[in-house]
């Protein structure tokens, strides 16, 4: 092996260091990266407000500007709703007809075990709708 001078030896030891810190901070980046999340705002006002929030500072909108987007978002919430309860019936009428067919399929006691379970989840749902709702009223205040 050759004898290496006191440069070589502090250059190499500086180029491992520097390697060593590269690596170090590419692998921190990664563990530190956020990761997307299909979780959802808690309610439409929840989203609502961080889309405006969001868009106001990544266009840098003026006040009229966010007042015009408030508005494209009331009337598109409102022809929202109008489809909604235009084809809600058909859409109950389509969930009562697979109930309707589950129930059939099972035996007694799986039919009951099955209405105890529906409503359950009915329960958890219109708790959630009521959290939501009171979530909703301690936003607009």
């Amino acid at each position: 092996m050759k004898n290496l001078s006191y440069r070589q030896l502090l250059f190499l030891l500086l180029a491992v260091f520097a390697s060593g810190a590269v690596v170090g901070g590419f692998g921190a980046s990664l563990y530190q990266a956020r990761t997307v999340s299909a979780v959802a705002p808690a309610t439409p006002q929840a989203w609502r407000d961080r889309y405006v929030r969001d868009l106001t500072g990544r266009l840098k909108l003026d006040g009229e500007q966010v007042g015009k987007l408030n508005s494209i978002l009331d009337e598109t919430r409102s022809r929202y709703d109008a489809v909604k309860l235009r084809y809600k019936p058909e859409m109950d009428r389509i969930h009562d007809e697979q109930i309707a067919s589950i129930r059939n399929m099972l035996s007694g006691n799986q039919a009951g075990e099955y209405d105890k379970y529906r409503d359950e989840r009915d329960r958890e749902r219109r708790k959630a709708q009521q959290q939501q709702a009171a979530a909703a009223g301690s936003t607009k205040k």
